[in-house]
């Protein structure tokens, strides 16, 4: 499973109150991914200051009934549990039921080297339990039913990896693990203990174990190479608990991520604890908190997981200092669609482009200057000292090769525009006949161009 998942079920309408801006800004994108790769479907939901800004699902959540996928569809999570478990351990230890510092010998003492292992470096994947579901397919021994004892009994009984503490490698192993922990300090279910205490608080009528079928639930899928999607086995059940049994829909989910942001559910040391990326012994860096993934998009921080199990991949991205997050899930795996999907939502809501509106005089001086230069030409009078000297024979006869070789000029138009070191810099698509360049410019503050680059 890679990093990279019973209360009455309240429906969401079918098309939520959302921003319009950011729905015409998103939804041609999302559409045009989930075309490109061929995927069954594809379900997106953002935070847009701290609230459900937009929701919207696109394609099949199943083929072969041409049921097609809504915002009440549920999709699997995958490893995105993971928070989830790690929430529920910093619960207890809020109640003083237990630490995260405690050793797992204090609960399995049977266990390879227990005394040493804390609770913490199960959930910060620094254990050196070895991952029993390191695979990214679904492998015949997870379709027969087992339970989470008969995981750490196999798994966890063997050599260790590492020493505790040295290294960081992603391990199912050890929130299977968390979870039996969890179970045996709380005397409930782990499930039962998240709807009580997260899901029915923040009205996430749809989340529970994958193992508990809806018929809202999308159909799993998965790809062979390039071919077609297939209908692919759900794991049986037992396989996942703390580490990835959670299904629900992408609103929901975005739920979590509006309480997690506003610091509702625990406490704010825990919250601290929660978000702190967990060090090795050496001091190096992990990058990995408690179930959670410690990066940044343009330099803001950014809190995010992925997730995957037979025929679903998942991603939430959260960016605290934006009061935002961003979530997709897909009911195919083995696709290259939601991470650089997510990845350029996230830039779309975090980091929107200013609006850029160029004049028609300022675009037909830029088809003038594109003209000349097919023709190994450039008028000078229009350029910095700097710029001229750029344009030297070579580069000209360069230019005036490469314009030539992708047909006539069909349009041009300004996609950005900024200030850098005095100037303006913007940014333009040259669309020709045969190919679509991009144009990199700076304007000086008296209109003259310090820069003009012709860009693949």
């Amino acid at each position: 499973m890679r990093l990279v998942l019973a209360l009455s079920l309240v429906l969401l309408p079918a098309s939520i109150a959302q921003d319009s801006d950011l729905g015409h800004a998103l939804s041609p994108k999302i559409s045009a991914a989930l075309k490109e790769t061929g995927a069954p479907s594809v379900s997106v939901a953002v935070v847009d200051h701290g609230r459900l800004a937009f929701a919207e699902a696109f394609g099949d959540a199943d083929i072969a009934a041409h049921r097609a996928a809504d915002v009440n569809t549920r999709y699997a999570i995958g490893s995105v549990s993971k928070q989830f478990t790690a929430a529920a351990l910093l619960l207890l230890q809020e109640q003083g039921k237990l630490s995260l510092d405690d050793k797992v010998a204090k609960y399995f003492p049977d266990l390879t080297r227990a005394n040493e292992i804390t609770i913490r470096e199960l959930l910060s994947h620094t254990s050196g339990y070895e991952d029993y579901a390191p695979q990214d397919y679904i492998i015949p021994e997870w379709t027969r039913p087992t339970t989470p004892r008969a995981i750490i009994d196999h798994w966890a009984k063997k050599p260790l990896n590492f020493d505790p503490g040295t290294k960081w490698q992603y391990s199912n192993t050890g929130y299977v693990l968390a979870a039996l922990i969890f179970e045996k300090v709380a005397g409930q279910p782990l499930v039962a203990f998240l709807r009580e205490k997260i899901f029915d608080r923040l009205h996430m009528s749809s989340a529970g174990d994958c193992s508990v079928r809806s018929p809202s639930d999308a159909t799993p899928y998965t790809r062979f190479a390039l071919g077609p999607p297939r209908v692919v086995d759900r794991e049986g059940p037992g396989w996942y608990l703390g580490a990835g049994e959670l299904c629900m829909t992408p609103s929901d989910l975005a739920r979590w991520d509006i309480a997690f942001l506003q610091k509702k559910i625990l406490s704010p040391a825990s919250y601290e604890e929660f978000t702190r990326e967990v060090r090795l012994a050496d001091g190096d860096h992990t990058h990995y908190a408690l179930g959670l993934q410690i990066t940044d998009i343009h330099g803001a921080p950014a809190i995010t997981h992925s997730g995957e199990v037979s025929g679903f991949l998942a991603s939430n991205t959260v960016l605290p200092n934006r009061d935002a997050a961003v979530i997709l899930l897909s009911n195919e795996d083995g696709i290259n669609l939601i991470f650089p999907l997510a990845d350029q939502i996230a830039r779309t809501v975090a980091f929107p482009a200013q609006p850029s509106t160029a004049s028609e005089q300022e675009i037909e001086q830029v088809r003038g200057i594109l003209a000349a230069l097919r023709d190994g030409k450039v008028d000078r009078g229009l350029f910095t000292a700097n710029a001229n000297a750029y344009f030297t024979d070579i580069a000209l006869g360069d230019i005036r090769a490469s314009l030539n070789r992708v047909g006539a000029l069909k349009k041009v138009e300004r996609v950005n525009e900024g200030q850098r070191g005095g100037m303006t810099h913007r940014t333009y698509r040259a669309e020709f006949e045969k190919k679509t360049l991009t144009l990199n410019i700076y304007v000086m503050p008296d209109g003259k161009y310090e820069q003009f680059l012709i860009e693949e």
